[in-house]
């Protein structure tokens, strides 16, 4: 680390013990803080140590050093050098990626706008009847781009509103009138800004997979799969039981079908031949 003898011994030890967990662990995070109230974070972090996903908090300039330090040995750490930016934690732990990202939107809960904020997505307001009682409110709504009007003594929103695109900043104006909306178009949370496991480095939008998404589609896969086996009458350790099955059933229906008696067939052929005596019987009156 440059400059290492002018460093007071506490920041040096910071750094080396950060880089020791780092090297710790198969899995190294870097997590965005920025927005957390403090008492959250305090909560979010118990949380996220008592499932074994301690997450350190340090200046940035020690989490750079440490992951430099640590890269000597472990390269694929160096990308996360470029992530550490605005307000940063680091997280050693064990477990997948995908996993852990969705671990971290759980943290994530929707908040109001004060204003002055960038919108992260499109911030839309559905047309409808609203909760505001007739008055100067109407000209309020209207003024921050609302087409509000009042029909029957009861505010409307007379159509569905895309009132701030997103990369848009939110005017204050606009975020009261969403807060009286009960409209929270921004979250609060922990941010996984990127992770690295093993040699492989994972930007967020490579984690971003709806695993419950993914899991129905393997599953719906692997029935048509099966299915499209047993048509065609693949072998397979799956599908040699239930081929097994079917052809079974199929050569007991043709034994039954044409009289040919076996241990399994002798039981529903004498059943059969009493069913059809009793039958004879009956119409010849015997």
């Amino acid at each position: 680390m440059p400059g290492r003898g002018s460093v007071s011994p506490e920041k040096i030890a910071q750094v080396d013990e950060l880089a020791r967990a780092v090297l710790a662990r198969p899995m190294t995070a870097l997590v965005g803080l920025r927005g957390v109230p403090a008492g959250a974070l305090q909560s979010m972090r118990r949380e996220l140590r008592s499932r074994d996903r301690p997450i350190r908090v340090a200046p940035n300039s020690a989490i750079r050093h440490a992951l430099e330090k640590a890269a000597e040995e472990r390269p694929a750490l160096r990308p996360l050098l470029d992530q550490v930016v605005d307000q940063t934690a680091i997280l050693a732990a064990e477990g997948n990626p995908f996993s852990l990202y969705q671990e971290f939107l759980k943290t994530r809960s929707p908040t109001p706008a004060r204003g002055g904020e960038i919108a992260p997505k499109d911030i839309f307001v559905p047309a409808g009847t609203t909760n505001f009682k007739p008055g100067p409110i109407v000209g309020e709504l209207q003024h921050a781009g609302l087409p509000a009007a009042i029909e029957k003594g009861k505010v409307i929103l007379k159509k569905d509103t895309t009132i701030v695109r997103a990369g848009e900043v939110i005017s204050r104006e606009v975020a009261t009138m969403l807060t009286r909306l009960e409209i929270f178009p921004l979250e609060v949370g922990l941010s996984l800004r990127a992770v690295v496991e093993g040699p492989t480095f994972y930007p967020p939008e490579v984690l971003a997979v709806d695993l419950d998404a993914q899991r129905a589609d393997l599953a719906r896969a692997a029935r048509s799969a099966l299915g499209l086996a047993l048509e065609v009458g693949y072998a397979t350790p799956a599908t040699t039981p239930l081929l097994l099955a079917r052809a079974h059933r199929r050569a007991l229906g043709l034994a039954l079908a044409a009289g040919y008696v076996t241990k399994e067939t002798i039981e529903p052929l004498f059943a059969k031949a009493m069913r059809e005596a009793a039958a004879v019987g009956r119409l010849t009156g015997h």
